[in-house]
């Protein structure tokens, strides 16, 4: 893959892995070990990546900048 697909690539393993990570927390709070629980949490997932993945594309630049003014670099002794 180009490089210069870093950035989606990035967006889309992030917001993946972590969208999936919550909505199977999310899913198992509100549900319970329902027999069910592994469809309606990739339901769910898919639902919350849909909304997480172009979050992260449009936030992570902010982030990124704010990360940049908060962290400075050490000192050249």
């Amino acid at each position: 893959m180009h490089p210069r697909f870093a950035p989606l690539l990035f967006g889309a393993l992030l917001s993946g892995l972590m969208s999936l990570i919550v909505s199977a927390i999310a899913t198992l709070r509100a549900l319970g070990p329902a027999p069910d629980f592994v469809a309606l949490w990739l339901q769910a997932w898919l639902a919350a990546w849909a909304i997480a993945f172009p979050s992260v594309l449009v936030v992570a630049p902010i982030v990124r900048r704010l990360v940049a003014l908060l962290v400075r670099a050490p000192d050249a002794d």
